[in-house]
Formats: structure tokens, C-alpha cells, sequence
């Protein structure tokens, strides 16, 4: 379901006609937004910078799309050290402790204003850039982990197509039920994981559900060899190769929803943000579920915050503040929310009448809101990238059987003690 015209105004010419709307006495605010290719998020956030610039001649938006997360990132960080853009930055909820390492962003609680306007966002939603008093991070492309699965496919295998696998337990029963084979050639996998891009994301998740949580709340410290750690790695292994009802090896993250979409995968755990593709492509009945539990439920909340760097001026601070509480007011994060599948970040977007006619309409769309009481910050520790890279790397020599389970996650443990030990005070 896309944004109202209504709403996120905007054609094509008028998006194209951006560079000739007429300003006297102008702040430029450049964003750096992270969308690995084109297509309707890029025109919903041109669509959104015209409608902005409309009610605020006196700000030029430019925004910037920087390719994946990871690009994004690394393209903020090079022209920002180099004296140069961008203002804002959508990054990830887990960069934030190496920004601030680096010096190279701004919070945004300077005034009574500004608390009582992030005060209206979910906590879980705050919680990655709440750091020592200060919130660094504005929630905006936000979400959680969620099952998607085929109920074509569950009546097939005499499952219950209205009700999702609620426990581990239950979970591998129709996982297993589900896999269908010709021959030795599986035809569909009962269950699917996706393994790269996000291997320590869904793994938490699993933990999260085993009753533990992987880091510390400062970021300094890490548990990644606990033992349920070792208990949730062993049992996405062992949904291979002790129940053959998911795929061998390592799963691509980005192929995972196609698999979900051609029917090689009956379930599949995958963001909430790729919630308005599977709608918009599916050809057959789907359901989407909270995550299922082991001692808890429990998922990591995932996506993008909005972060503000310190090179920009006092005035483009200003502007950007205007434009964020702008685009971050209920109606808009309703809007946002139907447009992408994302989490609306905040809970008065869920009582605006769009939103409430789109849960209606859609119940689904609200699994992962819902899914937020029992979410769990997404791990997040300084140097966070080679940290995370280094946990991944482990986890996936588990996964290839490389390494024993209890081996990898020890090695992960040491390597991530290393990296953290000049952060630790």
C-alpha cells in the first residue's frame, strides 16, 4: 500500500523539478540516505523532501542516496572527516557508539522542545541511541524481525494456516512437516534463516528467545559464548542438519524473500521492512507472526536512525531539527510506516485514521509493533563494525561446520575482547 498523493504529495515532474524551486536566503541540509538501488523508497523520500521544501521555502533539501547501510556509512564518515557533508545521515540504530567515538555527530536533546518531541517515540526504538543521558539517534526507518509463512503451504501439510508456530518447538514440527522433496531434490524448505548481511541479527533473535542478551548496555562488553548463546546457534544449525527442513550452509539475506515469493520456503524469519514487497507480490495467502519462543519471545529491533554531524552550522542544525520534527510527526510516520512496511516509530502514528484504516484493512502490519514488548536493543558495541564482522565470521564457520559451535563462539568471545579492550574504563 503506497503513501497517499494526498499525503506524500508529488509527481514525478515536481520531484524532478527540485533544483528549481525558488529560494531567497536558504539553509542546504544534505542527507545521506541508504538505499542499495532505486525504486519507491527513492521516490517516496523525493516525494517527501518536495512537500517539506513547499511548507519551508527558507530550507534546501538535498538528499543523497548512498547505496547499503554499510556504504552510507563509510561514504558519512570519509566527507565528514574531510571537512565536508552531510548534515543528516540515515545510519544504522548501531552505529552509534562508533559516531560518537569519532566525534562526528551531535545529540539532539538540547532543549525542552526537543525532549518533550522525543519523548513521543517507543522506547525500544530509542534505546540504541540513548547514550550516557543524551540521545543521539532519531528513529526513523526502524523495525523488527518477523516469520512470514505461506498458508497455502501449511494447509498443504495439514497445518493450521491461522496460527504461526509459537515456540521452538512447534517451530521445527512444521518446519519439518513443510519440507516437501522429489527424489533426493528439496523442493521447499520448510523453514529459512538468511545467514549473511545480518548473521549476529538473527542470531540474537534466537537469544533474545533463549533468555539472554549478547552486550552490555555502555558497549564495552560482550557475552557471545553464554550458554544460551551456544543453545540458539546450535539450534539454527540443527534445523539443517538434525531436521533437514532448512537449507545447508550460509542463506543469502537478500535472496531469502524472493525464495519466500517463489515457494521454496515455507517460512521465513525477515525484517518487517520488506513487509510492503511480499504484500504487494505475493500470489498466494501469507501470514506474518511474531517471532516464536523458547523461555521468551524476544526480537532485536533493526533499521536506521536519523544522526546529525557536527560539521553542520548552527543554522543547518536548526533546519534539520525542523525538518525531522516535520517528517516525524504522527501523520508522517503513519505514512512512512504503510509506504514501507517499516514500524511506525511512534504510538500516536497508530491512532492517526490512515493508519488505523491500513490495520484494518492489513492486521498484519501490526505484528511488529506489537512484537516491540518484547523487543531487545540490537547489539551494539563501540568499533561495532569489526566487532559484528567478527562475530559473523564465526558464526558462519558454525554454520559451514568449520568449526564446532562452542570452538566458534569462543573464538568470537576472545576476538571481540580484544577489539572492545581500549573502550573498557
Amino acid at each position: 500500500m503506497l503513501i497517499p498523493r494526498r499525503t506524500l504529495l508529488a509527481t514525478t515532474a515536481a520531484t524532478m523539478a527540485m533544483p528549481a524551486i525558488a529560494r531567497a536566503e536558504t539553509t542546504t541540509v544534505e542527507f545521506y540516505f541508504p538505499v542499495a538501488v532505486g525504486g519507491p523508497i527513492t521516490k517516496i523520500v523525493d516525494d517527501l523532501s518536495v512537500e517539506f521544501m513547499k511548507a519551508h521555502p527558507e530550507i534546501m533539501l538535498k538528499p543523497v542516496y548512498a547505496g547499503s547501510y554499510v556504504d552510507t556509512l563509510t561514504k558519512a564518515v570519509t566527507a565528514s572527516k574531510s571537512g565536508q557533508g552531510p548534515q543528516l545521515a540515515v545510519l544504522l540504530s548501531t552505529d552509534a557508539y562508533s559516531l560518537i567515538d569519532d566525534e562526528l555527530v551531535v545529540p539532539f536533546d538540547d532543549t525542552a522542545d526537543d525532549k518533550a518531541w522525543l519523548g513521543g517515540f517507543y522506547k525500544a526504538f530509542l534505546r540504541n541511541g540513548d547514550i550516557a543521558g543524551r540521545v543521539w539517534g532519531v528513529p526513523f526507518q526502524r523495525s523488527t524481525i518477523v516469520m512470514y509463512y505461506n498458508k497455502d503451504a501449511f494447509r498443504e501439510a495439514g497445518l493450521n494456516p491461522d496460527h504461526a508456530p509459537a515456540t521452538w518447538a512447534e517451530t521445527t514440527e512444521a518446519a519439518v512437516k513443510l519440507t516437501t522433496r522429489d527424489g533426493e531434490r528439496t523442493t521447499r524448505w520448510g523453514i529459512q534463516i538468511p545467514a549473511t548481511g545480518f548473521t549476529y541479527w538473527l542470531l540474537q533473535a534466537l537469544v533474545a528467545e533463549a533468555g539472554a542478551e549478547l552486550s552490555s548496555d555502555n558497549g564495552t562488553k560482550v557475552a557471545l559464548n553464554a550458554p544460551a548463546v551456544n543453545k540458539a546457534l546450535q539450534y539454527w544449525i540443527d534445523l539443517n542438519t538434525v531436521h533437514h527442513a532448512h537449507p545447508p550452509g550460509i542463506v543469502e539475506w537478500g535472496t531469502t524473500p524472493r525464495d519466500f515469493l517463489e515457494g521454496k520456503a515455507a517460512m521465513i524469519w525477515h525484517t518487517t521492512g520488506n513487509l510492503t514487497n511480499i504484500r504487494a507480490n505475493a500470489k498466494f495467502p501469507f501470514g506474518v507472526a511474531m517471532l516464536p519462543a523458547d523461555v521468551r519471545r524476544g526480537s532485536p529491533t533493526g533499521g536506521g536512525n536519523f544522526y546529525m554531524f557536527k560539521n553542520a552550522t548552527p543554522a543547518q542544525r536548526e533546519a534539520s531539527k525542523v525538518f525531522l520534527k516535520w517528517v516525524t510527526t504522527p501523520e508522517r510516520a503513519a505514512a512512512w510506516g504503510i509506504a514501507t512496511g517499516y514500524v511506525a516509530t511512534r504510538p500516536d502514528a497508530w491512532e492517526t485514521p490512515a493508519m488505523k484504516a491500513y490495520v484494518a484493512d492489513f492486521p498484519a502490519a501490526a505484528v511488529a509493533r506489537d512484537q516491540l514488548e518484547f523487543a531487545v536493543p540490537e547489539f551494539s558495541t563501540h568499533d561495532n563494525q569489526r566487532v559484528t564482522q567478527a562475530f559473523d565470521n564465526e558464526n558462519q564457520a558454525a554454520m559451514l561446520g568449520r568449526k564446532t559451535v562452542a570452538v566458534a563462539l569462543n573464538d568470537a568471545q576472545a576476538n571481540a575482547t580484544r577489539i572492545l579492550r581500549p573502550f573498557v574504563r
